[in-house]
């Protein structure tokens, strides 16, 4: 499966899936970029899919409809009014050939879904889980963001995350903040190395998140070690919120 990023707005990804002429958008919040990178690469536009409501996801989704051949998919009980086909937990879809489960994973928004191809191994995860980091709870409960995370965490460990920020670099400074670990501090030096280059830091995988996302559980601040899972992550959120 081909994929790329179109950069959007100042540090959001939209991703596009493509099979030969064709292509889909993932989380489209911005119609110009994309339409740019449509005429100048002589694309043509099928589907749209949606992980959550938030304006930077979906801003770009009406403009884009004049000129797709598909539909737009996106959660069911989506208060962004431009989903054509709703989904909910286990719905799969079908785009360019590729087939992909919906994940429903609430936290970030209450509508939050994710996209998994299970035979490339491929997550759009949205906002919910970032490189080194997640998604700052806007609607949902820690007990919603703490069960949504480890739903991720149990896909396979080689599957590919394509999440719609570069918040890579903060979210690694955030965890050195914390906790004094080896794994962390090497991919942080290696990044801020990258600054100033056409660098994205994604996608990652579960694997490496597993070395150096605090929120996936795998390491722990010592100090709250005694702390049970949801506890343990509750504080951490509230400790990045704060940060």
């Amino acid at each position: 499966m081909k994929i790329f990023h179109i950069p959007a707005f100042h540090d959001n990804y939209i991703w596009a899936v493509q099979n030969g002429d064709f292509i889909s958008l993932v989380d489209p919040g911005d119609a110009d970029v994309s339409l740019d990178i449509i005429k100048s690469k002589n694309l043509i536009l099928q589907d749209i899919l949606i992980t959550h409501h938030h304006y930077d996801h979906t801003g770009g989704v009406n403009a884009l409809k004049k000129f797709m051949k598909g539909k737009v998919y996106g959660p069911k009980d989506c208060i962004f009014d431009g989903i054509e086909v709703p989904l909910v937990e286990n719905d799969t879809l079908k785009t360019l050939g590729y087939c992909f489960k919906v994940l429903e994973t609430p936290g970030h928004t209450l509508d939050h879904i994710c996209f998994y191809n299970q035979e490339d191994k491929i997550l759009f995860c949205g906002d919910t889980l970032f490189s080194a980091g997640c998604g700052r709870l806007f609607e949902g409960t820690y007990d919603q963001m703490h069960d949504s995370l480890q739903k991720i965490n149990s896909l396979p460990a080689e599957t590919k995350l394509f999440c719609t920020h570069e918040y890579t670099l903060a979210n690694l400074n955030f965890a050195l903040s914390q906790i004094n670990d080896s794994e962390i501090a090497k991919e942080f030096k290696y990044l801020e190395s990258k600054q100033g280059e056409s660098f994205i830091s994604l996608p990652t995988t579960i694997k490496k998140e597993r070395r150096i996302n605090l929120f996936l559980l795998e390491k722990r601040i010592p100090e709250l070690s005694h702390l049970s899972d949801l506890d343990y992550f509750s504080e951490l959120r509230q400790r990045k919120d704060s940060f």
